[in-house]
């Protein structure tokens, strides 16, 4: 494969596992919330606090996966050097 294809399917496969991973953080913080509220409505307000920290800091993940996968695909690196690599290998 070309590295430009290589470059493609990393990107893809990282925003994949990288969505893929968020939503089940982000799942099972609002499932724990949820029964949190349920077992302990008064501690509601400090509850939902702690979970909005939680969310914000798990949907950073996603952002950061987002950017590596921009920087893979329209400012990598290591472009010159593997074009350099592959016209000498031809």
């Amino acid at each position: 494969m070309e590295f430009f294809a290589w470059c493609m399917l990393a990107a893809g496969i990282g925003m994949g596992l990288g969505s893929f991973g968020t939503g089940i953080g982000q799942g099972l913080a609002i499932k724990s919330a949820v029964e949190g509220v349920a077992r302990n409505p008064g501690a509601s307000g400090k509850i939902l606090t702690t979970m909005m920290i939680g969310l914000a800091m798990i949907e950073s993940l996603a952002i950061y996966v987002f950017v590596v996968a921009m920087i893979i695909l329209f400012a990598n690196p290591f472009t010159e050097q593997v074009l350099q690599l592959a016209g000498a290998a031809h």
